[in-house]
């Protein structure tokens, strides 16, 4: 059987390929789905501090990309300052930059294709239109290095939106 090697949970474990490489790391759902972005319980997180010593180096590599993210948090700070990874494990953490997440305005995760609706009308420069309150936005993308900014069709018109104007439908 095995275990998360994150948390060290034994339900829902399955594979997660760690970018920009192949190799593996088995993560339960909860750490899985809290990689993309999603809340996890309170101090769920804390679990990288024995996490980040594994043999495996894509469990570095989460480690550190994790530590990164939270190190604002003093506990996170303090272990990824103890973190040590050789050259090419450091070099493989570093290659995928920090994960960009887009939140609406009531902080739902928004994923590339979702469907949004504007909370306020909004007046589209070069468009010579507003874009009303209510209006469904289908099949949005997400700018890739802008979590404040998705693009979307409107009105026939592809235009880029800011994500605290909208909510997820």
């Amino acid at each position: 059987m095995s275990q998360c090697e994150i948390c060290g949970a034994s339900e829902g474990v399955s594979g997660v390929a760690v970018a920009p490489k192949t190799d593996m790391a088995n993560l339960c759902a909860t750490c899985a789905n809290g990689l993309k972005g999603e809340e996890v319980p309170e101090g769920h997180w804390n679990a990288l501090t024995t996490a980040m010593w594994s043999e495996n180096d894509a469990v570095k590599v989460l480690s550190w990309r994790l530590l990164t993210r939270y190190k604002d948090e003093g506990w996170a700070s303090d272990a990824l300052d103890m973190l040590y990874l050789e050259p090419e494990v450091e070099e493989w953490a570093k290659a995928v930059g920090p994960e960009v997440i887009h939140r609406d305005s009531n902080g739902a995760v928004l994923s590339s294709g979702d469907t949004v609706v504007l909370i306020k009308d909004l007046p589209v420069k070069g468009g010579g239109f507003t874009a009303k309150r209510g209006t469904a936005v289908r099949g949005i993308s997400l700018v890739a290095d802008n979590a404040g900014h998705i693009e979307g069709r409107v009105e026939g018109q592809r235009i880029v939106i800011l994500t605290e104007f909208v909510k997820k439908k």
